[in-house]
């Protein structure tokens, strides 16, 4: 355990935000990220920046909970707050940091770990740095929705049907206020900070002044010296490949209104982050759009029972035309084995045969 408090920076935000970008560039500027990191991909060339361990981690238990990323469900919040309460998710933390921590070439070093995911488990981050000693502090990168929603169609459903990506479109928007709400006010309390992706883009040098000071970070660079640094490699303006509008997004109005306007107020926390003004407005918008979710989900009742009546039918009926064909099967075994096959030893093989085709679905 160190010896004495250790800055613990958790770079979060909604996916397709810069997450990665930030993350990459305070590593260049001397900020440790726990090995191994989650390889590069064709959605992410540069990297991701992200230790795998805590992805793994993550994502495990949002699908033990059958939660998404950008999950919009307003209940998801709960049902994560009572999965932690088991103690589970705060264990496995807690192994895994106490050993970033002990490791001898991490000692004295400031810790960055990014995954957008990590929202979702802020009381457990919370709780197991100050167990450990480690000084949790909050970075957000902040992304237009309208550039986040083109950014993820292009990046995972440019091969899906017109119908299927403006179903998302509402969906991703959602899913962004959401996730916009629940990341701000995980920070609440702590040292945080908040970094516009297009500003860091621009100029990463200015950008990053804010940061460094309410995050009180030590760079291994002065932020207000224009020498070469490999950051400037590594950030570009043509990193910015989504730059849609609202025109070319189609989502309900009071959505896209409601989005706008947690862009814009998240926006004067990059200067202030625990202005009361804008923490008030923001917690007013989320009741406005828990209110509004339920809303969506009583009007959509009877399409949500009817859809699950038809999956239900087909199980069944997928179910049934299963067995009628491992009897069709058993028949023939019963008619090529001799002696003839028993009752038993027949059912032990329709058993088998169950459990086979069950796997292979």
């Amino acid at each position: 355990m160190p010896t004495s408090s250790t800055p613990l920076v958790l770079v979060s935000g909604s996916g397709r935000s810069g997450t990665s970008s930030l993350a990459g560039t305070l590593k260049r500027l001397g900020l440790h990220v726990p090995q191994p990191e989650v390889e590069a991909s064709e959605t992410n060339p540069r990297g991701f920046y992200e230790p795998q361990w805590v992805i793994d981690f993550h994502k495990r238990h949002l699908k033990e909970l059958a939660l998404f990323n950008i999950d919009s469900r307003p209940a998801a919040v709960d049902i994560v707050s009572r999965y932690v309460e088991s103690g589970v998710p705060t264990a496995e933390l807690h192994e895994w940091l106490s050993g970033q921590l002990d490791e001898q070439q991490v000692r004295g070093s400031q810790i960055v770990v990014k995954d957008p995911h990590a929202f979702w488990f802020a009381q457990v981050w919370e709780v197991v740095s100050a167990e450990l000693g480690a000084d949790l502090r909050w970075l957000t990168a902040l992304r237009h929705p309208a550039e986040v929603v083109g950014s993820r169609d292009i990046a995972y459903l440019s091969s899906q049907s017109d119908d299927l990506r403006l179903t998302k479109e509402t969906s991703n928007v959602a899913g962004w206020v959401h996730a916009a709400l629940l990341t701000e006010k995980a920070g609440r309390g702590s040292r945080r900070s908040f970094v516009r992706y297009v500003d860091l883009l621009a100029d990463w040098r200015t950008a990053l002044v804010p940061v460094q000071q309410q995050l009180e970070l030590e760079l291994n660079t002065d932020l207000a010296s224009s020498a070469h640094h490999s950051v400037d490699d590594f950030i570009e303006p043509s990193m910015r490949k989504s730059q849609l509008t609202w025109d070319d997004v189609r989502t309900p109005d009071w959505l896209r209104d409601m989005a706008e306007e947690v862009w814009q107020l998240l926006g004067t926390l990059t200067t202030a982050p625990h202005d009361p003004g804008t923490l008030s407005a923001l917690d007013r918008i989320h009741a406005d759009y828990n209110a509004r979710y339920a809303d969506a989900v009583a009007l959509t009742f009877d399409h949500t029972k009817a859809e699950s009546t038809l999956a239900a039918r087909e199980a069944r009926d997928a179910q049934r035309a299963t067995v009628q064909q491992l009897r069709r099967d058993l028949a023939q075994v019963r008619a090529a084995k001799e002696p003839a096959v028993g009752g038993r030893e027949a059912a032990a093989i329709l058993r088998r045969a169950v459990v086979r085709r069950v796997t292979r679905r």
